[in-house]
């Protein structure tokens, strides 16, 4: 039976009562085709708690009773309107739109960019309030009966739609995705840069021997520290084929910033501790991490200023850049030194740049890059993006020369490790088992407390007691949360209401943490249009009584999530791909003789049809940006491809021949979409996956 719990009745919040609307006017979305879809738009407010809300309501003819109501990672004063600027595929009003539905955001009460509020739990009370207030405006508006609710949200937004769907009545149903534990925070984010800085010789070995065609043993040619430091990450949940990112040239710390102020406020002793007391690594003097320290004094020779004021970062609400609203840049401004540091392979990741003499004392900055004058021991240190400072102009205004400073990534290094010291008491989080002995106790100095269960920005601890009907897209390739996560969140379910009846798993192979449409290359795809497709399902299985499709089968061990190899076992939504080159996964061939590329793809029982087939022969190795995204195909080729029925499950088979006349090693990769319609112009629920392989020419 359920766990007895206080649900939170909304309109029954005296706080909550008065709905103000302030702009109500008829606007259009353009979709991908060009087609206008009109629509009203409503902005509207709680004033008592300072909310803030828009509706998006489809013409009355094109309305079938229900809304979707996204949740941002991060909710800000103005982040109710921050879908406005969507297209395409990334286009969430569009999406409702055209499947029915109205669209709702709101700012979750939140007078703050990094969505900081007195109570927490205020941002998922306001956010079934507007739910709740927007009923009631449809309903008068068409004169039709309640709409059926659907909150959805990933990352930041993944903690406060399952806050929303275990604590209040306000939704009928919920596709949280991409979303952590209780304890991810800030864990998952410092472990990722723990291994950006430890494992920085090894991605490419790394990367080359999980790849196709690969050893498929990622330790080996590693040193004993770089072994070792790849299979604790492993066995705490990062998926190791994602170093590919790093090995492509991309090393991207993530929130950390963000996350950094919080962990250095609340637990200001550990960044002293760890490089004092025995059992932390950087009180280990053979450590790498002692060998990675930077501790710097210089003296300024010259400073030039930003070329433009610096302003916040903006108008972001993705699960992969929301964080960034918090950030100011220097904007091109650099301070020249007397003397750089000297190092054969000095780390410069988080270094904090800070005065000790002049004017500017006290006013850290972080460094950007650090650049030597050839043949010379003076340099320029260029200003990175900075957490919450909105004065850096006037900081680098007050240097003058002859000032001193100090560079240090001291505290940088430090926070990485803090997951090492956060190992929870509940034994169901087997991630950190590395760390505790046969009696489930910790073997290494532990901190007070484990802070995550206070990062999640809801103000509550996610149970597991789904009031409605829930659907999790998880990706097994996510860099920010580990994918066991969903397992975890599928055990508390499970936990709470005795069964899983009214849930559903889906883990998406080849995606990683983001929500937008560009973010694929020949490596990874994107689980946008699986997570639409679950939007659709969820508000089905509600509606009709219709089951969406059985779980995604899968197995944890050691950290890590797997999947059957083959479609019928794996099940869930994503289409299984194979490639090969002249029948091989990896082949040998000579310059100049054609290669025959064949892909075959089966769908899981009642997954719909494969509605496109696209071939890339050579890859990228790169994402193309937004602006980038129709110039930069990462699959060029449209193949025709073959309608197959295979072990009762729907497929395709497809070919390309291609000729390689530069010798070396060459990925060709393919990539399959698929609709439960077939169509290839379903533009917002195309499931995605791809295959690889290896050619080797001489």
């Amino acid at each position: 039976m359920p766990v007895a719990k206080e649900i939170y009745h909304a309109m029954d919040d005296p706080k909550m009562q008065k709905m103000v609307i302030d702009t109500q006017e008829k606007r259009e979305r353009t979709l991908a085709d060009g087609t206008k879809v009109p629509y009203l738009y409503v902005h509207g407010a709680i004033p008592e708690n300072e909310i803030k809300f828009i509706l998006c309501i489809p013409e009355k003819e094109n309305y079938e009773g229900r809304f979707f109501q996204y949740l941002s990672p991060f909710p800000g004063p103005d982040e109710e309107v921050a879908s406005l600027d969507k297209t395409g595929e990334d286009d969430r009003i569009a999406f409702a739109l055209t499947h029915g539905a109205y669209f709702v955001e709101s700012n979750m009460g939140s007078k703050f960019a990094f969505g900081g509020a007195a109570d927490p739990t205020l941002c998922w009370k306001a956010s079934a309030a507007v739910a709740e207030h927007s009923r009631k405006f449809v309903m008068d508006l068409y004169g039709v009966g309640r709409p059926y609710g659907y909150v959805y949200g990933g990352s930041g937004g993944g903690y406060k739609s399952m806050a929303c769907i275990e604590n209040t009545d306000a939704w009928d149903g919920a596709c949280p995705y991409v979303i952590g534990s209780p304890v991810s925070l800030p864990n998952t984010i410092t472990m990722h840069v723990q291994g950006q800085r430890r494992l920085r010789h090894a991605f490419g070995k790394i990367v080359d021997a999980l790849d196709v065609g690969g050893s498929g043993n990622p330790y080996e040619n590693l040193n004993d520290s770089e072994a070792a430091m790849l299979k604790e990450l492993t066995q705490m949940g990062f998926p190791p084929k994602v170093w590919f990112v790093e090995a492509y040239g991309t090393v991207d710390p993530g929130s950390l910033p963000v996350l950094t102020p919080g962990v250095k406020q609340h637990d200001p002793s550990y960044f002293t501790d760890f490089w004092t007391v025995p059992g932390y690594l950087g009180a280990d003097p053979n450590s790498q991490e002692v060998k990675d320290r930077l501790q710097f004094t210089g003296k300024v020779k010259s400073i030039h200023l930003s070329d433009e004021e610096s302003q916040e970062a903006g108008g972001q609400n993705g699960v992969d850049d929301a964080w960034r609203k918090q950030l100011t840049s220097g904007n091109g401004a650099w301070i020249e030194l007397e003397e750089l540091p000297e190092g054969e392979d000095l780390y410069l990741e988080g270094v904090t740049i800070e005065l000790t003499t002049g004017k500017a004392v006290g006013k850290p900055m972080l460094l950007d890059k650090m650049i030597r004058e050839p043949g010379k021991k003076s340099g320029y240190l260029t200003i990175g993006l900075c957490y919450g400072m909105t004065d850096i102009a006037e900081v680098i205004g007050s240097i003058e020369p002859g000032d001193t400073l100090t560079m240090d990534n001291s505290d940088y290094i430090a926070i990485q490790s803090y997951y090492r010291h956060q190992v929870p008491a509940d034994l169901s989080f087997h991630a950190w088992d590395q760390f505790r002995d046969e009696q489930g106790n910790p073997t290494i100095p532990q901190r007070k407390d484990v802070m995550g269960y206070g990062f999640t920005g809801t103000g509550t601890v996610q149970d597991g007691n789904i009031q409605g009907k829930t659907i999790i897209t998880q990706s097994l390739m996510d860099e920010s949360t580990c994918p066991w996560c969903a397992d975890w969140y599928k055990g508390k379910v499970a936990e709470s209401r005795g069964n899983t009846d009214d849930f559903r798993l889906y883990y998406m192979e080849n995606t990683m943490h983001g929500d937008v449409a560009w973010l694929e290359n020949n490596m990874v795809t994107n689980y946008l249009g699986a997570l639409q497709q679950a939007l659709l399902d969820v508000s089905a299985w509600v509606e009709k009584g219709i089951e969406p499709l059985p779980d995604t089968e899968y197995r944890y061990e050691n950290g890590q999530i797997y999947v059957p190899d083959n479609a019928k076992e794996r099940r869930g939504m994503q289409p299984v791909v194979t490639l090969t080159a002249n029948g091989e996964t990896c082949l040998h061939v000579k310059a100049g003789e054609p290669v025959k590329l064949e892909a075959k793809a089966l769908l899981p029982q009642g997954a719909g049809y494969i509605s496109e087939v696209r071939f890339a022969p050579e890859e990228l190795r790169e994402f193309p940006s937004m602006a980038e995204q129709k110039a930069l195909n990462a699959y060029p080729v449209e193949s025709d491809f073959e309608v197959i029925e295979e072990d009762g499950l729907a497929g395709a088979k497809a070919a390309y021949t291609y000729i390689y006349t530069e010798p070396g090693t060459h990925f060709a990769s393919v990539q399959v979409r698929s609709t439960r319609s077939g169509k290839k112009d379903d533009t917002f629920t195309q499931v995605r996956n791809i295959a690889r392989a290896r050619i080797i020419v001489e």
